[in-house]
């Protein structure tokens, strides 16, 4: 076990001169767990004061060799890659669960019903159904008297049931240090001006200008995303010398489509990077940021109750999953029974890190494929091979297999000009419903149809809708397909 007596002693000397408000940063090489663990328990003991309320902390992986001139500061990223890409040994994951279910069964009410349970799969799967009607009971009792300072985490619904999750601090840092983190895995640099595509409704998600200075934040309404609205984003993009583009794959689709169409200029602009969100990033999309920009995109997974999930590093296909934050579980699409490994299922997350408000086995409504490897030196690593998207938005064809959302996002693609938009129903098992934002002068009703047919199958019944638009949800994401299909949901 390593010497920890100089932390020690170190902690118990802030524990006397510490103030509320503080905060108290950790740099040291050490196992992960130390600072939790070991150090701020003797800080809040000696100074009576409790972590996170009154105090706070954070860790701060070495960077520096003092004295080298070659490996200086702004040549190395910050960013723990033993967290991320390295990988975890078993003997983590299994200490992480057994303290976080220690935690529930002592802290939530809802989870003291589970005294007896030992094991993480004794535990029940949450939705968001579950976990909304039992909301008060699954908020820990050391947060309940400071409910009103506590972080909310929404999401708006547009894919199921609205839901917000109530975070404490650390958990908030969490997120924004995995944001960051899979960013400066691609390439991003601290300062870099970063430029965010939302539907910013004020007095909802609208931030203070003095926020977005601070946090070198741009907001970028995508409220409305027709040619005018796009020739002003890319304006501001250009006048306020944005660096890096964050956006739901949805808006980029658009904005490249733009960019090729009207040949949009951009040899003044600064952009560097560009980071996708949500929904897969078509294929189509991908390859023409990269013939555009000179560079590739990068994907990322993720929701808003529980942060950044995966990303791909460099140019791979698959997602790195951030293990030492989360716990994953493959589970079937109709039971709570795990999958084989490769296979389709649902992805079931633990959340290791919100002590307000535990996350367990927490079914985030996606599905996609999963599989974990363990290295030479036993550290295991999980990588999404596929992502196909919320239940919601899991499309079947006529026998009853699993569509890709990459079908429906590409399926006209050699339509470009006449079908501008469009979305698929699924109703029943064999009956489907297309609704199109088309050039009706131009378009070959006939032709659409058997394109979709193509991946439906032959039986497929598909009505055709014609609409003037298919708007953005609220969350910012336009949706290509939607599963209504009760049998499927």
């Amino acid at each position: 076990r390593p010497d920890l007596s100089p932390l020690i002693g170190a902690s118990t000397t802030v524990g006397k001169v510490i103030s509320k408000g503080d905060i108290v940063v950790y740099e040291s090489t050490v196992y992960p767990g130390v600072t939790e663990e070991e150090c701020l328990p003797i800080v809040e003991k000696v100074s009576g004061l409790t972590y996170n309320v009154d105090f706070y902390a954070g860790y701060s992986p070495e960077r520096i060799n003092p004295g080298d001139k070659e490996h200086t500061v702004e040549k190395i990223k910050k960013v723990n890659k033993r967290e991320i890409v390295e990988g975890i040994t078993e003997e983590y994951a299994q200490r992480r669960v057994e303290m976080l279910l220690d935690y529930a069964k002592k802290h939530s009410p809802y989870y003291k019903n589970y005294q007896d349970a030992q094991d993480i799969t004794e535990f029940p799967v949450m939705t968001k159904m579950k976990y909304n009607e039992n909301m008060d009971e699954v908020l820990c009792d050391t947060f309940r008297d400071r409910k009103d300072s506590l972080f909310r985490l929404k999401t708006s619904g547009s894919t199921g049931a609205p839901f917000t999750v109530l975070c404490d601090g650390d958990k908030m840092n969490r997120v924004n240090m995995n944001f960051i983190s899979f960013m400066e895995l691609n390439g991003f640099r601290m300062g870099m001006k970063r430029g965010e595509f939302r539907v910013w409704i004020p007095g909802k998600n609208v931030i203070s200008k003095w926020k977005s200075f601070k946090n070198n934040l741009i907001m970028i309404d995508i409220s409305n995303m027709g040619d005018d609205a796009l020739a002003d984003i890319c304006e501001k993009i250009r006048k306020d010398r944005i660096q890096v583009l964050v956006a739901y794959s949805s808006a980029l689709t658009v904005l490249a489509d733009y960019l090729k169409r009207k040949k949009v200029a951009i040899r003044k602009w600064d952009v560097e990077m560009v980071f996708a969100m949500g929904e897969a990033l078509p294929q189509k999309t991908y390859d023409l940021i990269r013939e555009i920009f000179g560079f590739s995109a990068v994907r990322s997974y993720g929701n808003n109750e529980n942060g950044f999930l995966a990303c791909q590093v460099g140019e791979e296909d698959r997602y790195t999953v951030d293990l030492y934050n989360f716990y994953i579980e493959m589970l079937s699409l109709d039971s709570d029974e795990p999958v084989k490994p490769g296979e389709l299922g649902r992805i079931v997350v633990t959340d290791f890190y919100n002590k307000a408000f535990p996350m367990i086995r927490y079914d985030t409504g996606d599905t996609g494929i999963y599989q974990e490897v363990t290295d030479e030196k036993g550290r295991k690593h999980g990588y999404f091979t596929e992502i196909y998207g919320r239940r919601g938005s899991m499309m079947y064809n006529c026998k009853g297999e699993p569509l890709s959302i990459h079908v429906f996002m590409n399926v006209l693609i050699n339509m470009e000009g006449i079908v501008h938009q469009a979305k698929c129903i699924q109703w029943e098992k064999k009956r489907y419903e297309l609704l199109l934002n088309a050039d009706r002068t131009r378009v070959n009703e006939d032709e659409v149809v058997a394109s979709y047919r193509k991946y439906l199958g032959e039986e497929a019944q598909i009505d055709v809708t014609y609409v003037d638009e298919i708007p953005i949800e609220a969350s910012g994401k336009r949706m290509v397909c939607v599963q209504k299909c009760q049998a499927y949901l």
